[in-house]
């Protein structure tokens, strides 16, 4: 691993144990909320949205971001749908408060670790991220079945009968969109010359697609009849916000895969944290999750040990280039 990747990674690995304290968080939030994880997604996600909405008040540079990125969509040097990686956002959120009661963070994130290293691997095929096209070398397959080996030994004791098993389906679909989220929000941030912008972005597009979901579910079966008294539910907001902003800014670093297998290892490693220091419900550490968050570790230092790639040379006008942002004299 090369000694300029080794920072993104560990910070990556970081990003991935909030994303278990977040799941942790949000599923109880939706179980105060009577069960309803539309409500649920719905305040989590407006709450970072609320947050950065204020953070832009306060800092030009922010706002000079968000006009870059109207201007180069507007120009189509940002494709349009590449500002809705926040749907990929919404929809893990949503997973978490729906299924994470039913499954357990454990299985959860069993379902999240097959969509996210499918995806990872198509992704970088396609090049949608801001790195351009990566093929899928050995190591980096390589290191992707190990990632999966890894959670389904560090989870297979954990898996018995009673579990719904057709709700894995929802976390599966999540862990998918949260590859594709991790490549387009990389060019937003690269086109508005700053992560702040693009998790900005990212929770503005989230939270209209939730609230437009939320509007017919509550049509349906109504709103709850109040919210949980207990401050750390509403965290799951701000969380979101910091594990995002590593992500829009590591992806052109690490490419979607590595960012992914970084990513699924701090998930790891948080839920034998969370299992370990803050148990919850059934939750049991066997030697099998130790064996299991280690061989994840190794995994994902094998796959991101070739460092980047070198760029390459395309010709001008090829639509996944986007331009250096220009720098604005500070006013």
């Amino acid at each position: 691993m090369r000694l300029s990747t080794a920072p993104w990674v560990l910070l990556a690995t970081f990003s991935g144990t909030l994303i278990a304290l977040q799941s942790r968080i949000n599923g109880e939030l939706a179980a105060g909320l009577g069960g309803d994880g539309f409500a649920g997604a719905v305040v989590s996600f407006g709450s970072g949205l609320v947050v950065l909405a204020l953070g832009l008040l306060a800092f030009p540079a922010g706002r000079r971001g968000v006009r870059r990125v109207r201007d180069a969509v507007r120009g189509q040097r940002l494709k349009w749908w590449q500002v809705l990686g926040g749907f990929g956002g919404a929809t893990f959120v949503l997973a978490q408060g729906l299924t994470v009661t039913a499954l357990g963070v454990a299985l959860f994130t069993v379902a999240v670790v097959a969509g996210q290293v499918g995806g990872g691997l198509v992704f970088d095929r396609m090049g949608l991220g801001p790195a351009g096209p990566q093929k899928p070398t050995r190591r980096r397959v390589v290191g992707a079945a190990l990632v999966l080996l890894a959670v389904g030994i560090s989870m297979a004791d954990k898996v018995g009968g009673g579990f719904p098993y057709a709700m894995l389906a929802l976390p599966l679909v999540a862990g998918v969109f949260v590859s594709w989220q991790q490549a387009v929000n990389g060019h937003v941030k690269n086109t508005a010359g700053s992560a702040y912008t693009g998790t900005f972005f990212n929770f503005a597009t989230g939270t209209t697609a939730l609230l437009a979901v939320l509007l017919v579910h509550a049509a349906i079966k109504g709103l709850p009849d109040g919210l949980p008294s207990q401050p750390y539910l509403y965290a799951g907001g701000v969380i979101g916000i910091v594990f995002i902003s590593i992500a829009v800014a590591a992806v052109h670093k690490l490419g979607v895969l590595v960012l992914g297998l970084c990513t699924i290892t701090g998930q790891l490693i948080g839920s034998l944290g969370l299992d370990l220091l803050l148990p919850h419900g059934d939750a049991e550490v066997t030697a099998a999750t130790f064996a299991g968050a280690a061989l994840a570790l190794g995994a994902v230092a094998l796959a991101a040990v070739a460092g980047r790639r070198t760029p390459r040379i395309v010709a001008a006008g090829d639509p996944r280039v986007l331009p250096a942002p220009v720098a604005e004299n500070s006013r």
